[in-house]
């Protein structure tokens, strides 16, 4: 009768959660720690706060969430060829009280993998206290499949997973690759992850020592006395099993195992599977015999290239020559949830695209959470996962037992790009953006730490550290406000106008315009008109309220009196291209209504006059934006402040100036920014920012007083005409021209500053850094696994000048046409490249034809072209060739 109350208590648990309603996507709130590391790969979050990452090439940071800042806490000297290098980390249980970390990397003195421990002093790693636990021997003939992902079970055992480090390519044509052939051991996962005598292809479990070895605990694969396999092994059987996660409470181990590359079933076997495994106790899992569900691979001959029989899950028998344990292995357990490179039919949820699972955290709630912004507790007892290229991000929902009940997915608050997406186009108001999820983990918060790897493979501006909190409670309305015009000579009359202003919950809306100064209530309609008689600068604020208290406001700074500038570039014209090795020259026109033509008073206008070049990377089109300006972006600051010149309030550089060296400013200005403040800096007053956070603000104004002259980011010169120096030591991609100028304003009128900007691309234009990508994948500084029909897109060039381009390429495959169209993939036909095979994926040629004539701008297509056929060719680069346009009347003179 108990077994039965327990039972009837566990059903209406499970009840009770899945009646509970998702969770609103607003409710989440992303916040931005870190930018711009160098290909992040680990994260733990420690018991005060501070959350540590590593980074492939030896570094290991720590983010501090009571400065928010970065430190250093250690550099590591690694072997960094063939994905080697510092792998993964993870704190001891006992951090607080022995500051114990432990470090998997790659030694430049031993060819393999150490895991060592150290001791922390503060926020460094003392490089002197390494205590070695643990090393084994790989082979650096060939890449690759290192995995490296480190975590502490609630038993105190310590899992550490290992690659197969085994090549994928050569013959295997992305089946299993069991090449048993004399010397080629590496192209041989027998040796490894097929191996009962080997730590390659496995998931350790070990329980450190304190005096910096370590014993091997109870229940692995193999009995402790080693005597039939290596008792470090918990389970073997894996490829690439690169993240790893131990549940917290049953000790449950999860992990990520990115498969094998074949696209389709063959007489050689099963195509590839990624792979979410879930382990209650040691196994093995298959590799390199099966894959997915216990999908089998034959047995198959290199030197005949002939498969045999399908290899038995039941009794996984390893003959290979480079074997040097048991040739009979435990029986094979399938995976838990599998998806290959189409549709899934059996997890249909996961879509298709790229493949690298990762297991992350499972969550846990705590009553606490509610108070530090933890996650709720719908979501108790999920496992996250996710997939580094695909992307997604999903939960695993289990039962009380940890099956699997059905997968969900994570938030719509996280917008995951595609692999080859620039831009993550219009984003909601709750809305985060983010590439490539590469490791996470819930903090004693109960909040999410995000590690986001960036674009691509390699060292990206856009990799970033996210905190993922749950916001409880009534949330304040979102304001919004505009007035156009926003500037002119009196009378002026603006229409106001409160759209992109909402409630969260849905509630209804109360509106009130003040203007200021005076503070004077003009309206508490949604969209008022009012007529300013009398010249001055001023203020509209616009208050939003919701029936249960919640407010916000935004401010609208309106100028009366006074007529914006016009201003334009006439040289060059958006879409030209640059060459790093010469100078851009360039020319400005400006006209304003009181000051008048730049063609006319270039002694008054010029000095007033500046033009900013920004270098950028090839494959992002925007820079790198700081969370703080990302913050300011989201408010009013850039209606009143630049970061260089005054405009309604001082410049940030100005603020920056006038507090440097002053401690006490700077809690000052936080609390100005909050409350508002008024006198300051002159009449006009910065109202209250309740919009913000705390936290949001704190960044914003350490951003602003880190700004020095000469450092902020661009090159900025002065005057209607000059030359921006050539960039010839830059690896940039292309440069944004952008040109400012601000009029004398009319007595107390406040002056007004216009700004324009143009795009101008290197004439190489990398095939990784196109704007839209369809069908082909972007593989490091170059794209392939091009077929038929697939395509890339560059936006607005201007091709007028270009007489000739030039292509390189490599195909081991079929070859095909790349053909240059303009404006659609059908549209006009400017030149076509025939590529042959050339021997090689690596095996560059380049190519040159002849450019049909083009005027003006426009969407050049380059379009892949052999009907039927698929595996085409690689691009690297499309570079155009020509001399600069002619001088017309139009871009000779200014008007």
């Amino acid at each position: 009768m108990f077994k039965n109350w327990l039972k009837i208590c566990a059903f209406s648990l499970t009840a009770a959660l899945q009646a509970q309603p998702v969770p609103d996507d607003f409710r989440f709130k992303t916040e931005t720690l870190v930018q711009g590391m160098e290909q992040p790969m680990e994260i733990e979050v420690a018991p005060d706060g501070r959350v540590f990452y590593n980074e492939i090439g030896g570094k290991l940071s720590v983010y501090r969430p009571v400065t928010r800042d970065v430190a250093v806490s250690a550099t590591l000297e690694v072997f960094s060829d063939q994905e080697n290098g510092f792998l993964g980390f993870a704190l001891d249980p006992g951090f607080t009280t022995n500051q114990w970390i432990y470090l998997l990397y790659s030694p430049k003195t031993f060819v393999g993998q150490r895991l060592s421990r150290f001791v922390i002093q503060g926020d460094k790693v003392d490089l002197s206290t390494e205590k070695t636990l643990l090393e084994f021997p790989e082979q650096r003939r060939e890449c690759c499949h290192h995995a490296g992902s480190v975590e502490f079970g609630p038993d105190g055992t310590l899992f550490v997973s290992t690659g197969d480090n085994t090549h994928p390519g050569g013959d295997s044509d992305g089946f299993a690759p069991i090449d048993e052939r004399p010397d080629r051991y590496p192209f041989d996962a027998q040796k490894s992850s097929a191996n009962t005598d080997d730590l390659r292809g496995k998931i350790l479990r070990i329980r450190p020592l304190a005096s910096g070895g370590y014993s091997i605990p109870q229940g692995n694969l193999f009995p402790s006395d080693g005597s039939r396999g290596r008792p470090e092994i918990y389970v073997m059987g894996c490829r690439n099993p690169w993240r790893i996660s131990v549940d917290e409470r049953t000790g449950f181990l999860y992990w990520g195992d990115v498969g094998p590359d074949a696209n389709n079933d063959g007489p050689r076997g099963s195509r590839g599977y990624d792979e979410l495994n879930q382990a209650k106790g040691p196994g093995n899992f298959g590799w390199p015999y099966f894959v997915g569900s216990n999908f089998a691979y034959a047995r198959y001959d290199f030197q005949t290239k002939t498969a045999g029989p399908k290899y038995n899950p039941e009794a996984p028998h390893n003959t290979s020559p480079n074997n040097t344990g048991s040739q009979w292995l435990p029986p094979a357990q399938p995976a838990w949830i599998y998806w290959p490179y189409g549709d899934s039919k059996e997890f249909p949820i996961l879509k298709s695209g790229g493949r690298t699972a990762c297991a992350g955290p499972v969550f846990y709630h705590k009553k606490s959470y509610e108070l530090t912004g933890g996650f709720p507790e719908y979501y108790d007892g999920c496992l996250l996962f996710y997939d580094w290229q695909r992307p997604f991000l999903n939960w695993a929902r289990m039962d009380k037992d940890s099956k699997l009940v059905r997968i969900e997915p994570f938030s719509q608050s996280i917008v995951l790009l595609k692999e080859g997406e620039n831009d993550p186009g219009k984003l909601g108001e709750n809305q985060t953006a983010i590439r490539r999820p590469v490791d996470s983990q819930f903090g004693p918060d109960g909040c999410l730490y995000l590690l986001d790897y960036g674009e691509t493979w390699g060292k990206n501006k856009n990799s970033q550290l996210l905190k993922i909190s749950y916001q409880r409670g009534n949330l304040p309305p979102l304001s919004r406000a505009i007035g156009e015009p926003a500037a002119g000579v009196e009378p002026l009359t603006v229409k106001l106008n409160s759209k992109g202003s909402r409630d969260y919950e849905n509630d209804p809306l109360s509106f009130a315009w003040k203007l200021h100064p005076g503070n004077k209530l003009i309206s508490t309609n949604a969209n008022p008109e009012i007529t300013l008689e009398q010249p001055g600068n001023y203020v509209v604020e616009l208050e939003v309220s919701d029936p249960k208290g919640g407010k916000s406001s935004a401010q609208i700074p309106l100028t009366v009196g006074n007529s914006p500038p016009q201003i334009r570039f006439l040289e060059p014209l958006d879409g030209d291209f640059f060459d790093r090795e010469k100078a851009i020259t360039y020319r400005v026109f400006v006209e304003d209504k009181e000051d008048g033509k730049s063609s006319d008073y270039e002694e008054i206008i010029g000095p007033k006059t500046y033009v900013s070049a920004d270098w950028r990377q090839n494959g992002s089109d925007q820079a790198s934006i700081a969370p703080a300006v990302a913050y300011m972006k989201q408010s009013d600051c850039f209606n009143c402040h630049s970061v260089e010149q005054k405009i309604v309030g001082p410049a940030f550089l100005e603020i920056a100036s006038r507090y440097r060296n002053q401690p006490a400013a700077f809690a000052l200005s936080v609390d100005r920014v909050a409350k508002g403040s008024s006198g300051v800096w002159g009449e006009a007053p910065m109202l209250p920012h309740q919009s913000l956070h705390a936290d949001q603000i704190l960044t914003m104004v350490r951003w602003i007083y880190e700004l020095e002259p000469g450092k902020t980011g661009s090159q900025l010169l002065r005057g209607l005409n000059g030359e921006i120096p050539a960039n010839n030591n830059s690896k940039d991609g292309f440069v944004v021209l952008e040109a400012s100028y601000t009029d004398g304003g009319r007595g107390t009128v406040a002056p007004l500053t216009s700004k324009t900007s143009i795009k101008l691309r290197h004439r190489r234009l990398e095939a990784e850094s196109s704007d839209t990508k369809a069908g082909l994948k972007v593989m490091g500084k170059q794209v392939g696994s091009i077929d038929h029909g697939h395509y890339l897109v560059f936006h607005g060039l201007n091709l007028e000048s270009s007489s000739e381009a030039t292509v390189r390429a490599a195909s081991a495959g079929h070859g095909g046409e790349i053909q240059l169209r303009t404006g659609s993939v059908n549209g006009d036909l400017i030149g076509t490249f025939k590529i042959s095979p050339t021997g090689g994926w690596d095996v560059w040629k380049e190519q040159s034809v002849s450019l049909k004539k083009i005027a003006g701008k426009t969407d050049l297509y380059v379009v892949f072209s052999n009907p039927g056929k698929g595996g085409l060719m690689n691009l690297d680069w499309i570079e155009f060739h020509g001399n600069p346009p002619p001088k017309t009347v139009e871009n000779q003179k200014a008007p």
